[in-house]
């Protein structure tokens, strides 16, 4: 096997070792999974150490991405992007080994501002040789309200900015830099940890990968980065080719802007043609003075995961995959904001764009596609005073919810969906070290949408605040456009955000920040998946099974899915069961 990689002095034609080239792809990766493993272990926050809301990657001196650990696709894909502008901005020239950069500045193609991203040059034999760089959600940077996720007008609003500085110089904190980061935020224990850890993933991710360059040499692995990223976009274009030809086109509406209870429209138009995908979102709403926007990297994130969904699984994730990607998304859209736009809802906007794509190529790759799946993030965050230490405290999760059912499964219960692949916040570790009482988590029955395979369940999620009165915020969606089905199958229950108190139940914004007051419990219900194909042709004895398991009611298999059980044996009525689906059918066929 012999390879010509581009950009290699010295190097015309050079054979490559196809076991040297899987070990150096795979010492490469695993410089990043050990920085992911730092990251989490030294972590200080629940948002970190246990929802595990971080990501690494390795950038070479050209801004290629060329290395990323198994964490969270929406940061993994801002760092390729991100990254190079960031060297680029604050210079190459500028930057000695021992220091890091770091930014959170979404108008510099960085995510929302609570994703702090922070960079650390490769130096070996005194040459740049590119960057190492993780992210985490901080739980709190400031802004208007606890844990920065408040509906606002712009970017000023959401908390502090960081645009490309200097954190770290030759090893040393700038205790300047540092002291002003924590005073503009309420969770200083937490972002102080977190940083820390994100400075010591770092530290570890440099000495891992100069290990791997003292043993094969700068060359070496120079030649085999570029056979690497080489690879990678001639079998995402042979994956590509694989696929149908031609233009596919969806829509989709986020509830409201969170300031307005205007939808925003989302509109997308995919062409494929044997050798790119062409992502055009032409037609999608205009930024609002709102926080439901998104920049450039977060449409890119989303066109590029649904993209790699659609493929082989084994096909590598670099700036090789990228190559095969034409994003088109019009500047001061809803998709592309301009400056000082909020983007606090960005990942919400995001992830919402993937169900859109996903439903444009539904028609084409019925086999591939699942129905409506959660579709959002759905943040939540509360802070205040701790009444057992009289210290600010800050909270921030993200809630799962159904996803929809595909082809030949069911959509999984209560998982985080798309983009997004966060895990919960254990009711144990947050009642023990916040004051709060998670006074139910579980299931909602009956909150699927009904089909051939249903859509996942969505979960619900009570909060109570013994002895004070926190702020309270959603940043959420899918009150108003629930998750579709799919050839045949029912929309999956919307969301729903309530308070209650005094037994009476009143609904909140998805998307506000309020106090809570004394005695009132917070109801998050998130919404359940579409269900994928006609209810009536659903196994019965799965519909009975559900049943069994509590997941829906005798009342919905009847009504849903015309599977009559009897309620005193728990058998199906299969008589019955055979004429409640003959109406069903002609209902639909009606319909």
């Amino acid at each position: 096997m012999t390879a010509s990689p581009q950009g290699m002095p010295g190097n015309t034609e050079r054979s490559v070792d196809p076991i040297l080239f899987e070990v150096i792809r795979n010492a490469l990766v695993e410089v990043t999974e050990e920085m992911s493993v730092s990251l989490q272990r030294t972590a200080f926050s629940t948002n970190v150490k246990t929802r595990l809301d971080y990501s690494s990657a390795f950038v070479d001196a050209g801004g290629r991405m060329v290395a990323q650990a198994f964490c969270q696709p929406a940061h993994l894909i801002t760092i390729g992007r991100l990254v190079p502008r960031a060297v680029g901005e604050f210079g190459a020239e500028n930057l000695e080994p021992g220091d890091m950069l770091v930014v959170n500045d979404p108008h510099r193609q960085a995510s929302h501002l609570n994703d702090i991203f922070l960079i650390a040059p490769v130096f070996h034999g005194g040459e740049l040789v590119g960057s190492l760089s993780n992210s985490c959600h901080h739980v709190d940077v400031g802004g208007g309200a606890p844990a920065s996720i408040g509906a606002f007008r712009e970017t000023y609003q959401e908390g502090i900015i960081l645009p490309v500085v200097k954190l770290v110089a030759r090893g040393e904190i700038d205790a300047g830099l540092w002291k002003m980061i924590l005073a503009n935020v309420r969770a200083k224990k937490e972002v102080a940890g977190d940083l820390r850890a994100q400075i010591s993933a770092n530290n570890l991710g440099l000495r891992r990968l100069a290990a791997v360059l003292d043993r094969y040499g700068l060359d070496t692995v120079r030649f085999y980065t570029e056979y690497i990223l080489d690879y990678t976009e001639k079998r995402t274009r042979a994956e590509v080719a694989k696929l149908p030809c031609g233009t596919f086109a969806a829509e989709g509406w986020l509830d409201d802007d969170g300031m307005s209870d205007r939808p925003v429209h989302l509109k997308a138009r995919v062409t494929l043609d044997g050798k790119r995908a062409v992502f055009d979102f032409t037609g999608t709403d205009m930024q609002r003075w709102a926080p439901m926007n998104c920049n450039m990297t977060q449409t890119f994130t989303a066109c590029v995961f649904v993209l790699k969904c659609l493929i082989d699984p084994d096909v590598p994730l670099n700036e090789g995959f990228y190559q095969v990607l034409e994003v088109i998304a019009p500047e001061g859209s809803a998709v592309n904001a301009r400056h000082p736009g909020a983007i606090v809802g960005g990942w919400e906007v995001s992830t919402r764009l993937c169900e859109v794509l996903f439903k444009a190529f539904s028609q084409a790759m019925p086999d591939k596609v699942p129905a409506g799946t959660k579709g959002m993030i759905c943040h939540v965050g509360f802070g205040g005073e701790d009444p057992r230490t009289g210290e600010y405290y800050t909270f921030l999760e993200t809630m799962a919810g159904g996803f929809g059912g595909r082809i030949r499964s069911d959509g999984p219960d209560a998982v985080q969906t798309n983009v997004q692949n966060t895990q919960n916040a254990p009711v144990e570790e947050t009642e023990l070290n916040y004051p709060v009482r998670i006074m139910r988590y579980s299931l909602i029955p009956d909150s699927e949408g009904a089909g051939r395979f249903r859509g996942g369940l969505g979960l619900c999620r009570e909060y109570v605040f013994p002895d004070h009165e926190p702020i309270f915020t959603t940043l959420a969606d899918r009150a108003v456009f629930p998750p579709w089905g799919l050839f045949g199958g029912e929309d999956g229950q919307p969301a729903r955000y309530l308070t209650v108190a005094d037994d009476e139940v009143s609904p909140i914004s998805s998307k506000g920040t309020a106090p809570v007051a004394g005695g009132t419990m917070i109801r998050v219900e998130t919404c359940g998946g579409g269900g994928y194909g006609p209810a009536w042709e659903r196994d019965p004895e799965r519909v009975l099974n559900d049943v069994v398991e509590e997941k829906i009611s005798i009342e919905r298999a009847r009504d849903a899915y015309g599977v009559v059980i009897d309620a005193t044996d728990g058998s199906i009525d299969m008589p019955r069961t055979d004429e409640r689906r003959r109406r069903l059918r002609e209902r639909g066929n009606c319909s």
